[in-house]
């Protein structure tokens, strides 16, 4: 007996029609209620197998899904890291606060990786296991930012860790990268230097990266200095890639007296490098970075680094979607940053943070 036979003697569920389209349950599910996340060809292959199997949608399900879960999904990406979490230790400074935000509103927190399959975006709400998302950590945004549209047409409810403007999609917490890489090149110039390179992404596929090269770019032409092209180097926010990327710039470039680092993390593998070419830090070369990881207090020497409100964040982000949920208007934040000074710099021991 064939498998459709057998279905035709029982109660059809929408897995087996999943099964019979080549498609997931979740895309079946999008299809009998006319998403427009689902292209017409596919739609009418999944009803003409729910008419052969007579298939009925679930009332009382339905319903269901409509009702609040009282939980919310944090998905974070997976990074590059020298250990097992595949967590940026930055994002982890930002989970204790997110879950006790949660917490105080009455919500369970549900942490996940992001799946970056094509139904990755529709499976929390779609399937009632939370009533909204909280996104940190994108990789490429460029690739990424399909993603986000998708969730906009989808009408889910969800926040993001990111760049806060109209260019990029959904209601978004974020930093001012750009005073950031402002504000620390110009400590910097302040300390008398004047021969800078900056270590790390500064084009759309990392735009919180690239906020911070520009601001550090135009602190340097403010102040009259000159700035060299060639002594902006790529790189991912790992240990690994700061140390090639330095590597790679002290080959080419002499006369570097201070790198800026696009993360503290590259500022790790950036000291590496330097300490490895036999450069002196601060007396030969500055090296600080961005985000003020807890490490960033305990390199050799201390990292001068820009410091975003981990604690601060996460309320804005439970707080902006748990707003969203309750179907109100809700804009993008940007909070202010501060810059930590400590040894790497040139500057007093003193550790301010």
């Amino acid at each position: 007996m064939s498998f459709e036979s057998t279905l035709m003697r029982s109660k059809a569920t929408s897995f087996d029609i999943a099964h019979l389209a080549g498609v997931s349950q979740s895309t079946v599910s999008r299809a009998l209620r006319d998403s427009p996340l689902v292209n017409q060809e596919t739609k009418d292959k999944v009803k003409a197998i729910a008419r052969e199997l007579n298939y009925k949608v679930d009332k009382n399900a339905s319903n269901l899904r409509q009702q609040q879960s009282r939980t919310i999904a944090l998905l974070l990406f997976e990074d590059p890291t020298t250990d097992d979490s595949l967590i940026n230790p930055f994002f982890l400074s930002m989970l204790g606060s997110i879950t006790k935000a949660s917490a105080l509103a009455g919500y369970d927190l549900l942490i996940s990786f992001q799946n970056m399959s094509d139904d990755w975006h529709a499976e929390f709400e779609d399937t009632n296991k939370a009533d909204g998302i909280i996104l940190l950590g994108y990789g490429d945004f460029v690739d990424y930012q399909n993603k986000l549209s998708q969730l906009e047409e989808q009408q889910t409810h969800f926040v993001r860790w990111g760049a806060a403007d109209k260019d990029h999609p959904g209601v978004s917490i974020g930093c001012d990268n750009y005073q950031g890489g402002f504000d620390i090149t110009q400590h910097l110039i302040n300390l008398g230097r004047k021969n800078f390179a900056f270590i790390g992404g500064a084009d759309k596929h990392a735009p919180e990266f690239q906020a911070r090269y520009f601001g550090h770019r135009d602190a340097i032409k403010k102040a009259g200095l000159k700035i060299n092209k060639n002594n902006q180097v790529e790189a991912i926010s790992t240990e690994n890639s700061g140390y090639e990327a330095t590597k790679t710039l002290l080959a080419n470039s002499t006369d570097v007296d201070a790198i800026l680092c696009a993360s503290d993390l590259i500022a790790i593998g950036a000291m590496q490098a330097c300490q490895d070419s036999g450069l002196t830090i601060p007396n030969d070369i500055s090296v600080v970075g961005y985000d003020n990881i807890p490490v960033s207090r305990f390199t050799n020497p201390a990292l001068t680094t820009v410091a975003q409100n981990t604690s601060l964040a996460g309320e804005l982000l439970v707080s902006s979607l748990l707003s969203l949920i309750n179907g109100e208007d809700v804009a993008p934040k940007l909070m202010q940053v501060e810059v930590i000074t400590r040894q790497s710099c040139g500057a007093s021991a003193i550790d301010q943070a």
